[in-house]
């Protein structure tokens, strides 16, 4: 079930304002309104939103004020400004202050909708991008941030051991021979003389597994090795 998204309007003009929320909640977006820059800094601050449709002459703090101090504490919230001057002086400015769009009065509702849903899909896909992660048992790996956590605890793994220990967690449950680890990690053809896949496997063992009693990375006599849960 896809979740609701909560939607910030701050427009002093309270009949744009609650036509605004209408036709947003008519679209299924749970909507919330402040009147004047004050008010709408409050309820940023007390309150998660997807997105915020921002006017600029606004009583008490601009437009313009507002929203530099919320790009201080959040860089990626979609910010629309919607505003009367449309001089190219106007967005400029908009955008230099953090603006994500620049909508100006008249408009078509429709048209807002349109942009509101494209920076809303952008902001889920950057989200899921920067968040993926693969989790297995008490071990956490965020992929993007390339960092490794067990227990609570951050790890820290040199590039290769990182590679390898994604490698194998991708493939969970799937035991992995030595000719793979080294196509896909080294690039290189597996050498039966040579042991440094061995080394590279125990270096992660002491750092993944030694303080744990459950051993998720487990070796198959002939086979390769492969990262499990304890109880698989």
């Amino acid at each position: 079930m896809e979740t609701i998204k909560r939607i910030l309007i701050i427009e002093d003009e309270k009949r744009l304002a609650d036509i605004l929320k209408a036709g947003f909640e008519e679209n299924d977006f749970s909507v919330d309104t402040a009147y004047d820059g004050y008010i709408g800094r409050n309820m940023v601050q007390k309150n998660h939103y997807d997105l915020i449709v921002l006017d600029i002459n606004l009583p008490l703090i601009n437009g313009y004020e507002l929203c530099k101090e919320i790009r201080v504490h959040d860089k990626k919230m979609p910010i629309i400004m919607l505003t009367a001057m449309g001089a190219s002086e106007n967005k400029l400015a908009g955008f230099d202050v953090g603006a994500d769009d620049y909508v100006v009065k008249p408009f078509d509702i429709k048209e807002l909708l349109a942009r509101v849903r494209v920076f809303l899909r952008r902001a889920l896909t950057e989200e899921a991008i920067e968040e993926e992660v693969i989790q297995i048992e008490d071990l956490i790996i965020n992929t993007s941030r390339k960092s490794v956590i067990r227990a609570g605890i951050p790890i820290e793994l040199t590039a290769k051991e990182y590679l390898l220990l994604e490698f194998l967690a991708r493939n969970k449950g799937i035991v992995i021979s030595r000719v793979d680890i080294a196509e896909k990690i080294w690039d290189l053809k597996f050498d039966t003389g040579t042991n440094y896949i061995d080394v590279y496997i125990n270096y992660l063992r002491k750092k993944i597994d030694k303080d744990y009693p459950n051993k998720l990375i487990h070796t198959k006599v002939g086979l390769g090795y492969v990262l499990k849960d304890q109880s698989e």
